[in-house]
């Protein structure tokens, strides 16, 4: 993946526009070029034996002879990154046991630049770069240090109350590697207020799962009943600290 995305990213030929794709947004070369890897090594596994089904971004729901497990891609998660040029977007994979992301059995997030690893194991814990994680302390208890954002200029707005109560705000355009970053601890809390595709969020809230990590929506409901398909859309808050959580929510949902 990355021999294949780095030498497009930040390019006018990465920059390509080709059709629409499954999910709705327009395949930009680079985009095709990624999912080409990963079907590529999805068929070789299909060949050996495994009957399995797919959701991609691009190609959408595929089928390997049986309907579970699911493999859920985002060959590039952060693509709008990728084809500026800047250096944060990753590959996002997770697999699941049934069609809600509460089925999700494993998740991986690989960062595309620097080959950091995020990989989730139900029941078996999150680990980085293939050690345990360990999800550092807050500095700060008693307030929201650093936020995580969405990176929609209307988030900006839907989530004033929340930037506000924050002393830093980091703004990262990657969905999963900002949950990733946030399971660990490095961001106080990530939200996304304005609905967002749950296909993206699968591995990053198995991560946060694992760690014992808090995940809902902007009004408190969880998230896992959640059918994992390219239209099911809703909004996020999570932290690696209940407390941090709590006081997040109190701007959505009032004190």
């Amino acid at each position: 993946m990355r021999d294949t995305v780095a030498p497009l990213a930040g390019t006018d030929a990465g920059r390509r526009q080709l059709e629409m794709g499954a999910g709705g947004d327009r395949t930009m070369e680079l985009d095709r070029a990624a999912e080409a890897v990963v079907f590529a090594e999805l068929e070789r596994v299909a060949d050996a034996g495994t009957r399995f089904s797919v959701l991609s971004e691009e190609v959408g729901l595929r089928s390997f002879g049986a309907p579970y497990p699911l493999v859920v891609v985002d060959p590039v998660d952060g693509s709008l990154n990728a084809k500026q040029g800047i250096p944060f977007y990753n590959v996002m994979l997770a697999m699941l046991e049934g069609p809600t992301v509460g089925d999700a059995a494993a998740g991986s997030v690989f960062n595309l630049i620097n080959g950091e690893t995020w990989t989730a194991i139900k029941g078996r814990g999150a680990s980085h770069n293939g050690k345990r994680l360990d999800v550092m302390p807050r500095e700060r208890p008693d307030r929201i240090q650093l936020l995580g954002l969405e990176s929609s200029t209307r988030s900006l707005k839907v989530a004033q109350r929340l930037v506000e109560r924050s002393s830093k705000v980091r703004i990262l355009g990657s969905m999963a590697l900002s949950m990733a970053h946030t399971a660990a601890g490095a961001l106080d809390v990530f939200c996304a207020p304005v609905p967002m595709r749950v296909f993206d969020m699968t591995a990053g809230l198995l991560l946060l799962a694992e760690v014992g990590d808090v995940a809902t929506d902007v009004h408190g409901q969880p998230l896992g009943s959640l059918e994992c398909t390219l239209t099911t859309r809703t909004s996020l808050l999570c932290s690696a600290d209940a407390t941090a959580h709590a006081m997040a929510l109190r701007a959505f949902v009032g004190d």
